[in-house]
Parts: C-alpha cells; structure tokens; sequence
C-alpha cells in the first residue's frame, strides 16, 4: 500500500487536517492509501518509508527522496482538487491501487 506523510510542527492539528482531507480526496476517487500526520521533528524517520510527503512548512526545502508538494491547497481549499491530481500522477496510481 502507498503511503503518504505529511508535517507541521506538533503532528496534531494542522498535519492532520492536511492527511484526513488528502484521504477523504483520494478515497472519493477510490484509493486507498496509508495517509498519516507525524511531527516536523520526525520527519527524517518517517519519509524513508513513505512514497510521498505533503510539506505544510513551506521553509523546508530539503531533498527528502520522494516527491514534496505543498499541503497549503488542502488548508485552503484553493487548488486541491489540482493537488490531489497531482498526487495521482505523482505516485502513479491506477486500477491496481483501488
């Protein structure tokens, strides 16, 4: 299954706003997908296992190893029904993924 990570400071509120509207998105589209909230801290440890990270933290723009976009759509409602497309491409989900 593909996993998805995604940051804010604590790991509580703004990450998981972020992860539970990403889910409830790609599961409106029929995937499912392991999509969870962790603290920035973490970070190093949870990104080696993920196949994508939704960076809330615009500041950050270290090279994790797998594809970064922004979590900011998801906050604002602007664009995230772009950035869940983006994700689609990203981690090339199709019918094998539903």
């Amino acid at each position: 299954m593909k996993k998805i990570i995604t940051a804010c400071a604590s790991g509580v509120a703004t990450s998981q706003s972020v992860a539970s509207k990403v889910k409830n998105l790609l599961e409106q589209r029929g995937y499912y997908l392991d999509v969870q909230a962790v603290d920035i801290k973490s970070i190093d440890t949870y990104v080696n296992n993920s196949d994508l990270y939704i960076s809330i933290t615009p500041y950050i723009t270290k090279n994790f190893g797998v594809p970064t976009i922004s979590g900011i759509p998801f906050l604002t409602n602007v664009g995230a029904n772009e950035a869940i497309e983006k994700i689609i491409e990203l981690l090339k989900l199709d019918q094998q993924n539903k």
